[in-house]
């Protein structure tokens, strides 16, 4: 009996929720929603409704059972030709008269609760008398035993609807006849008939079916009989001669069968349904005067109340009553007298008019509870199909509620057997009790200000031990039902949360949400990410126009490509001014951006900050975007179209200070340009290509936007193509193979193209530098290798690299052999420097160095640490190859490889001469006019602010001619890893 053990705990654990606040209309449902939200709340209250309905339906399906069984047999409409067909006439009468029944229920129902209550009391007063009747009846079977007669053929029970003498033989004056059972089992009447084997051997005897509770029957009842289906009852510990070769039963002998499988989670099932009613008091909770005094005193003292009599009962009835009785499901052996009504004192009729009027009352009570608890979840409007099931008359009751749960009651009607409707309530009210604990569980674990409840006498672990107990109840009375109630409870959570349940009630499930988001921040600020967990966590920065709507939407379309609802997205936007004269436009735009981040499908986080210039607005929103460990790695801006004008000169200012301080602050910087010509979300390219210009290695950010991209829809179906830049003198065909190569342990699928210039048009790095040296040393951090052990490594790929050139450039080898020997010369001084090569901050210029020629001294307080790749001036590579191979120092080797810019040195109208852009802008044309994208690397801007318009204007010849553009410059800390 530990169905009260559970039933008990989800009282203690509704008792708490109940007095921890004012508990309207709903109920269970009310308390489940306002402690886990409307998701479970609707799920779980919409399953407790159906399950409320259906135990109606099997209240009903009881009452006509005693009607027709007890009451009025001869009402029955179908009546069954031999005892195999009793079964499916009884369904059929069930389901005719059920109908009837429920259309009477539904109608007092409808006129009004106050009609119910009254007719609750004399329910009540008929459900006392039975029981006082019942214990009675005990107490006189120790003295005096009801004649109550069974028949039994050697150990089996026969059935009393054939014959009515227990006999084989009778006695007519002085002649022996043969009886009525005599005639079930034998082929005539004759004595030299040929009757049944079973029945020649055996002996027919009777006993009687109630000895009474001095018999000492209980220590035969104690222990479990289960049986099959089609198995006759039998009585243990009496002898019979059974038969030796085990030949079926013949199914039309007057034998007592079982009508199906019995076994301990089945009962369960069919039994939890009487322990159900925990929640009648709850689901009517807007009608009580005082919910929260009533619920927890009501439901806990009837919980005792009927778990004493339920306990009581099952262990009198076990010492007063033969086992093959109160296993004859269908009273055969009795001819369908009642059991317990013949134990019962003064009269039978005292158990059955007042089983009758309980199972009426317990129909009622749900057709009144469950139209209640629908219309408090229509009202609440997180289902919206259902909310037109919220209306009902002018007192409130609930009219359009009542018709569904009385057509949803008629199919429970219709299925008819008992056994077949009690697993489908066993399921749902265990549901309905299991977040009930769970809600308990959360609130007093959460600790919230708010859980302040009443009732005293609840701890978190009594609901989580209910809730564990209800989770097993669940499976164990039938796994297939647990695994569907789960399954539709699933269903209405996944509507619920796809329609956007726009309530919020201060939910248990938010509170855990805020904890487990505090935990993941400060687990975050352990240390930094792992390079196979690195991504774009994007700073996205537009702009709002007057009326606080976003000027470029097709920014946001791209972060969602880019993106696909993983890693941390911010929207950012600055507003000019004060903050107390702006903060309403500050609330419109975030509004605005809000609504637009929703459509474009972009998860992530808005904020609107609001400064007295754009300029500082732009670097707040860098430096304090984010949370802890959780902070943006990378800004997505647009590229300023109309900077050439004057009116508009400020906008490339701050742009041109928005890239150093991204470079100051190591975070990635993607510059878009062309932005109005970005596909939206719902385009779709059916062909093209993504082309990437690896002409700086920055540590895989150009080869990882592509890869990322091309998980979105729009851009599925486009190829991926990567050109990398080679000198004359270069070995074009090992480039290729061996970045092939490359690529394949990076499971990236792209065509790879070499092209070829000549050594003044493209950066000072050769091919060892950029793909050799900076990957070898990538996979020498990955690997955590000693410094011994590194400083081994980078001398083995110092000698391959001085193979290499040799075999390339003989002439130029001693100027290039320095490169890697400074390169390791330098991790004996900064040992993690060698691992850092493919940073663009790795080889910042020596402070001992002299500027170049035409170059200006560097501004105090701005040391750039920087290394620009490219040489951008013809003088400058043209005087470096004059240089031949004489001999230099190791700090003109470093001060070559850092070569800065000169945009200070050029003037706005040599602007589009200069012959570095555009070399490379006709030869990037050339290859990737028809691509859908071109990414680029983004050369850093220059020490001195006097050459910032010149730098804007390199980028505008470099990106000449192409429809769009994606700028990339490295933050120094992003690598793509070969390694899973």
């Amino acid at each position: 009996m530990g169905e009260p053990t559970p039933t008990m705990l989800t009282a203690i654990s509704m008792s708490a929720i109940a007095t921890n606040g004012v508990v309207p209309a709903g109920g269970s449902y009310y308390m489940i929603s306002r402690s886990l939200g409307p998701e479970f709340g609707g799920a779980v209250g919409l399953c407790f409704y159906l399950g409320t309905t259906f135990a109606g339906a099997m209240y009903i399906l009881g009452t006509i059972e005693i009607l027709l069984a007890y009451l009025f047999p001869a009402m029955a409409i179908f009546k069954a030709e031999d005892a195999s067909g009793e079964a499916a006439a009884m369904l059929n009468n069930m389901r005719v008269y059920g109908t009837c029944v429920l259309t009477c229920m539904a109608t007092v129902v409808f006129v009004g609760v106050k009609y119910v209550n009254k007719f609750a009391l004399v329910f009540l007063g008929c459900v006392i008398l039975s029981i006082l009747a019942i214990y009675a009846g005990v107490i006189k079977s120790a003295f005096d035993p009801p004649n109550f007669p069974i028949c039994l053929l050697g150990n089996r029970t026969l059935s009393r609807h054939g014959f009515d003498v227990c006999a084989k033989l009778a006695w007519e004056g002085n002649e022996t006849v043969t009886t009525q059972l005599w005639g079930l089992f034998c082929s005539s009447r004759f004595l030299n008939a040929t009757c049944d084997e079973y029945f020649t051997q055996n002996n027919v005897t009777e006993i009687q079916g109630i000895p009474g509770a001095a018999s000492g029957l209980i220590k035969e009842n104690l222990w479990s009989s289960y049986l099959s289906k089609g198995v006759i009852v039998e009585r243990r510990g009496m002898s019979s001669m059974d038969l030796a070769d085990g030949a079926p039963v013949d199914m039309d002998l007057p034998y007592v069968f079982s009508d199906m499988t019995s076994y301990f989670t089945l009962l369960v099932g069919i039994y939890f349904p009487s322990v159900t009613g925990i929640m009648a008091g709850s689901n009517r909770s807007g009608d009580l005067r005082d919910a929260q005094k009533s619920i927890p005193t009501g439901t806990i003292l009837a919980i005792a109340t009927t778990s004493a009599v339920y306990i009581s009962s099952v262990i009198l009835f076990g010492a007063c009553i033969e086992g093959v009785v109160l296993r004859d499901k269908f009273g055969e052996a009795v001819n369908g007298n009642l059991v317990v009504g013949t134990l019962a004192w003064p009269s039978p009729w005292v158990i059955v008019i007042g089983s009758f009027f309980s199972t009426c009352g317990a129909g009622l009570q749900s057709l009144t509870g469950a139209p209640r608890l629908l219309q408090a979840i229509s009202r609440d409007g997180i289902v919206p199909f259902l909310q037109v099931f919220g209306h009902g008359k002018a007192n409130g009751e609930p009219t359009w509620a009542l018709l569904l749960t009385a057509c949803i009651c008629e199919i429970g009607i219709l299925i008819a057997s008992l056994d077949e409707v009690a697993p489908i309530l066993s399921m749902f009210f265990l549901m309905c009790y299991m977040f009930v604990n769970l809600a308990c569980a959360v609130q007093t674990l959460l600790r919230t200000p708010n859980w302040r409840p009443r009732f005293r006498y609840y701890h978190w672990t009594l609901s989580f031990l209910g809730m564990s107990l209800c989770l097993a109840l669940m499976f164990i009375c039938s796994w297939y039902y647990a695994l569907v109630a789960m399954l539709i409870a699933g269903l209405i959570y996944k509507y619920i949360e796809y329609r956007g349940a726009e309530k919020e009630w201060g939910d248990g499930i938010r509170g855990l949400s805020l904890s487990a988001a505090r935990y993941a921040l400060l687990r975050l600020e352990e240390g930094p990410p792992h390079t196979k967990n690195w991504r774009p966590q994007l700073l996205v920065l537009v702009r709002v126009d007057q009326d606080q709507n976003v000027v470029h939407p097709q920014l946001l379309s791209l972060t969602s490509q880019l993106k696909a609802g993983k890693g941390l997205t911010i929207v950012g936007s600055v507003l000019e001014g004060t903050f107390l004269d702006n903060h309403p436009q500050a609330q419109r735009a975030e509004e605005s951006i809000r609504r637009l981040m929703e459509a474009e499908k972009v998860k992530g986080f808005c904020q609107v900050v609001i400064s007295s210039n754009l300029r500082d607005g732009v670097s707040h929103l860098i430096q304090s975007g984010g949370l802890g460990g959780l902070q943006h790695n990378t800004v997505l801006v647009g590229w300023p179209r109309n900077w050439r004008q004057k009116e508009d000169h400020q906008t490339w200012r701050n742009f041109i200070e928005l890239v150093r301080e991204t470079t100051a602050g190591h975070l990635a910087l993607l510059v878009t340009k062309n932005l109005s010509m970005f596909p939206g979300n719902p385009e779709r390219f059916s062909e093209g290509s993504i082309d990437v210009w690896w002409i700086v290695h920055d540590g895989g950010m150009l080869m990882l936007l592509p890869f990322l991209l091309r998980h979105h829809k729009v851009w599925r179906k486009c190829k991926m193509r990567i050109f990398t830049v080679a000198q004359m003198d270069d070995n074009s065909i090992q480039m290729k193979k061996d970045l092939t190569t490359f690529l394949y342990h990076l499971r990236i699928t792209a065509e790879v193209e070499v092209v070829e210039m000549h050594e003044s048009d493209i950066s000072a790095y050769t091919y060892e530098k950029t793909l050799v040296m900076e990957q070898r040393s990538q996979i020498l951090k990955q690997m955590h290798l000693t410094k011994n052990e590194r400083e081994r490594e980078i001398q083995s790929i110092t000698d391959e690299s001085r193979g290499s050139i040799r075999r390339k450039n003989p002439a130029n080898t001693r100027l290039r052999l320095n490169v890697p020997e400074e390169t390791a010369g330098d991790s004996e001084e900064k040992p993690e420097e060698e691992v850092q090569l493919i940073h663009d901050q790795s080889a910042p210029s020596c402070p001992s160095s002299s500027p170049s020629p035409g170059e200006e001294p560097e501004g105090e307080g701005e040391a750039d640490p920087e290394k620009v790749h490219l040489t951008w001036t013809k003088d400058k590579s043209v005087a470096e190859k004059n240089k031949g191979p004489s001999p230099v120092s190791s700090e003109g080797i470093k001060d070559f490889f850092s070569m800065k810019p000169e945009w200070e040195n050029l003037n706005q109208s040599n602007v589009r001469r200069m012959h570095t852009a555009v070399r490379l802008n006709e030869v990037i044309v050339k290859k990737s006019r028809d691509a859908k994208l071109v990414l680029l690397n983004m050369p850093g801007p220059p020490r001195n602010r006097n050459g910032d318009e010149n730098y804007m204007e390199f980028l505008e010849v470099l990106t000449e001619h192409l429809d769009r553009v994606m700028l990339v410059r490295g933050g120094g800390r992003e690598v793509i890893t070969i390694y899973s």
